[in-house]
Order: C-alpha cells, then structure tokens, then sequence
C-alpha cells in the first residue's frame, strides 16, 4: 500500500517515527513534509496529504499537537475521510464503515507506542462493503457535492 505521511512541527518527531514503522510493515510511503521541527502551519500539511491520495497514494496519516485543526483541514478537501483517532477502534472501525483514508493523530496527545499500534490498524482495516455503510457513504458524497458548488 502507498502512504503519504505528513505533519505539522508539533508533529515533526513522532512522523520521523512513523515513517520508519510504516515501512517496515512493508508499506511505499511518501513523506509529505514537514522535515524539521521549525514552526509551519498544519492546513499545508493537511492539504500536502490530500495531494498524495490525488496522486494516487491509498492512504494518508496525518499528525499536529491535538490532531483537530490538521482533521479539520483535510476534511475540506474533496473525497477526504479523515478521522482523528485516538484509540485502536476508531482506526480500524473509520476504515471498515465509514472508508476513512487519512488516519490524523494528535502527537501531545497520544505516545508513541499508541500512534504505532493505531497506524497498524489503520492500514489493516479494509472497507466492509456493506450495503448500510455504502448508502451511509453515499450520502456523505451527495452531501460534499452539495456544498462544493
């Protein structure tokens, strides 16, 4: 699976982790910045994902200090599903019902052991296909198209 990896500064250090763990799961990962831990904005970082999934990346995991502005961000992209997850369920369970493809974390929220086990879930977990969870997304899309004009 291709993964583009991104985060703000606040991010920097447990992204630099990331990349390596999420390799050596055997995944292609695309490294989106930031490359030092000198202040940025995390709306840059959050659009730098969403380009790497338009491009043709699978997924996308994407980290700042509390992970909401950076989930916020994304999710104004177009065909974005970004969920802040903060717990092994929300990282498989976003996937499986509701197609997530960017896993955000918050880096002063969660350590590092925890951001390596929800990254594994997340790149395990596979869309259920279900009829309730395709209607339900469906509607969402219905819903971003509405509002995109």
């Amino acid at each position: 699976m291709k993964v583009a990896l991104a985060a703000d500064h606040a991010g920097f250090e447990l992204k630099q982790l990331l990349l390596d763990h999420v390799r050596s799961l055997g995944h292609e990962v695309e490294d989106a910045g930031t490359h030092s831990a000198d202040p940025v904005d995390y709306p840059d970082f959050a659009e730098a994902v969403a380009s790497k999934l338009a491009a043709g990346a699978d997924r996308g995991i994407l980290i700042c200090g509390s992970g909401v502005g950076a989930s916020v961000a994304a999710n104004k992209i177009p065909g974005i599903r970004a969920g802040l997850c903060h717990d092994e369920y929300s990282a498989h369970q976003g996937v499986e019902h509701d197609d997530m493809n960017v896993l955000v974390l918050g880096s002063r929220v969660i350590g590092e052991a925890l951001a390596r086990e929800l990254a594994e879930r997340f790149l395990a977990a596979k869309f259920s296909n279900e009829e309730r969870h395709v209607r339900r997304l469906a509607k969402v899309a219905a819903i971003e198209k509405h509002y995109s004009r």
